[in-house]
């Protein structure tokens, strides 16, 4: 079922926040995707920056130029226009296939996420590198992508208690989000494998290519071919 409406709320300052749904679906990211590009290219005048989360957007607007009350409408007029519409016509979405080794000292948890799903370690990795994935967005910390979703089978619930410590380039799995760590952080998704590839990189132009509605493929690679692709930047990579 389709959403069929929106709220808007003010959060104070110069920024309205826009719900889209309240149950996450990847249809909701769809719609989220939407109107984040739709936002970006047509108000482009007026606000200076959309943030989107997973099921709603952030957008920061200049008040010299426009009112909360002229923003809120022109989001709903945009929000009425993009619902007709497919998101190629807004943006073309791009791939990118990332490299990761699983297991070991790689992925800590495939033991634990594999119990979980009464599979074996191969069949685990199998199933994650078996699809292309949605970039859902990007947050918590700069480099993190979100991406949605991974087989219900193995949709391993978070940990009970967060590491402290998360290398960067983990990949993570957290109910049926599947993710990459761009930043060593703290963090309580469960790590099946990791990345060499460098996912952030603040003197990039941009500091990460991969944008909101983008499709990732993970590539499951030895231990000798992390340690030769260590450092490369995930807009250089080239399966």
């Amino acid at each position: 079922m389709g959403v069929k409406e929106i709220r808007i709320v003010r959060s104070g300052g110069y920024v309205v926040h826009v719900d889209i749904c309240v149950e996450v679906s990847m249809e909701c990211v769809k719609e989220v995707h939407k109107l984040y590009y739709a936002t970006k290219k047509e108000l482009s005048g007026f606000v200076e920056e959309v943030v989107p989360g997973v099921s709603s957007l952030a957008v920061y607007y200049d008040p010299r130029l426009t009112s909360s009350e002229q923003i809120e409408s022109k989001i709903r007029d945009l929000w009425l226009w993009a619902r007709n519409i497919e998101l190629k016509d807004l943006y073309r979405p791009r791939k990118f296939t990332i490299p990761a080794a699983y297991g070991g000292d790689f992925g800590p948890d495939l033991q634990s996420v594999a119990g979980w799903a009464k599979l074996t370690e191969e069949e685990v990795v199998r199933i994650h590198t078996s699809r292309a994935y949605t970039v859902i967005t990007l947050g918590f910390t700069p480099g993190f992508v979100y991406l949605g979703e991974v087989d219900p089978v193995i949709a391993a619930p978070r940990l009970e208690t967060p590491r402290v410590r998360i290398p960067r380039g983990s990949v993570g799995i957290a109910g049926r989000m599947t993710g990459i760590y761009g930043l060593e952080s703290p963090g309580g998704w469960r790590l099946i494998g990791r990345t060499p590839l460098t996912m952030f990189d603040p003197k990039k132009d941009p500091p990460i290519p991969i944008s909101p509605g983008d499709q990732v493929e993970f590539k499951a690679i030895k231990p000798e071919e992390f340690d030769r692709l260590v450092g490369v930047f995930v807009g250089d990579y080239t399966a």
